[in-house]
């Protein structure tokens, strides 16, 4: 009602006194909360262990290309020749020359020669030999030698590749374990090397054409270890003229050039993989295009070629095999 003073709620007196206490207890603790404490220091566990320094390296120092040849002469200075032994550059640890590979060899010195001083790649497993290696070369064609094929069957660079050559005798290229790249690929690869023995065969006997032609060994991304991304895209760096867009395309040749072709060497003419007309009639049906060797229409006994079959050559008529851009090409005739 107007003129009534409002009521003003009470509390109990046990909940104001309450109230008080606790804002008394907080205002002590705020203090307290913003300082920083010291954290106190544990005593040292009677059982704990003394923490290790680091310990020496075991092959002691590093002494320089010239100690090693106080006993090794003959082997520096068949490595001189190299390009290992002519680069000046160091690892990150410091290292050049015979210890770049070798490690430090200043224990291997000071035993007189203990050969358990000293770092001997020969004797370690295929990864180590190959962290050694790629220490220096990690870049360029070895980039995908991780989770290659070679590597993935246990080999190593040193099972292709020997870094110390004899003084007197010729050093390979690339360093390779024989003389040539077809021979030392030939080692493993018995088969290829039996297919390029045959009459039809890529140049490789002759030296024009190496097997890095094709093949990284060291790895790639495409299949076979090509260089390219597939295999026509391979065979197109030499054949450029089989790449050109054609107006009547064939399409096996397009597809894949080993639909018809051995790379590697064949007993047929142009490394075919039969001899014709077989290897055409693999595709096409013998019936609608009469091919056997002796199917005259004559009703004699006598049997007389086919003059479909001159030659026996599918490409004595269909010369433009590969494609044609002839307006008149569809049947490869021209």
């Amino acid at each position: 009602m107007k003129g009534e003073r409002p009521v003003t709620p009470t509390f109990p007196r046990a909940a104001r006194l309450g109230g008080v206490v606790l804002s008394v207890c907080l205002a002590a603790a705020i203090p307290a909360l913003a300082e920083d404490p010291k954290p106190q220091e544990q005593p040292p566990a009677a059982n704990e262990p003394a923490k290790e320094t680091p310990a020496e390296n075991p092959q002691g120092a590093y002494v320089g290309s010239e100690a090693c040849a106080a006993c090794h002469e003959e082997v520096v200075n068949g490595h001189a020749r190299t390009a290992h032994g002519r680069t000046q550059a160091k690892t990150l640890s410091g290292a050049a020359g015979c210890e770049s590979c070798h490690g430090p060899g200043g224990a291997h010195v000071e035993s007189q020669g203990d050969p358990k001083k000293i770092r001997r790649p020969r004797l370690l497993p295929a990864a180590e030999q190959s962290a050694i290696c790629l220490s220096c070369h990690e870049r360029g064609e070895q980039v995908h030698w991780q989770g290659s094929p070679h590597e993935g069957r246990g080999l190593s660079c040193l099972t292709c590749h020997k870094i110390h050559h004899p003084a007197d005798a010729p050093v390979p290229a690339h360093l390779l374990l024989k003389q040539t790249e077809f021979d030392t690929c030939g080692t493993c690869h018995l088969k290829r090397k039996a297919s390029l023995m045959r009459s039809a065969h890529m140049p490789l006997r002759e030296g024009t054409m190496t097997c890095s032609s094709c093949h990284n060994a060291h790895g790639t991304i495409s299949v076979a270890l090509l260089r390219q991304d597939s295999i026509n895209e391979n065979c197109y760096s030499c054949h450029a003229e089989k790449r050109a867009p054609m107006l009547w395309e064939h399409p096996p040749v397009r597809e894949n050039c080993l639909t018809c072709h051995d790379p590697h060497g064949s007993l047929h003419p142009r490394m075919q993989i039969a001899k014709q007309p077989r290897m055409c009639q693999q595709c096409h049906d013998e019936a609608r295009h009469p091919t056997q060797p002796y199917s005259d229409a004559a009703g004699g006994p006598e049997f007389f070629p086919n003059s479909r079959m001159f030659d026996r050559g599918c490409v004595n008529c269909h010369s433009q095999i590969h494609g044609s851009n002839h307006p008149a090409g569809m049947r490869f005739l021209r």
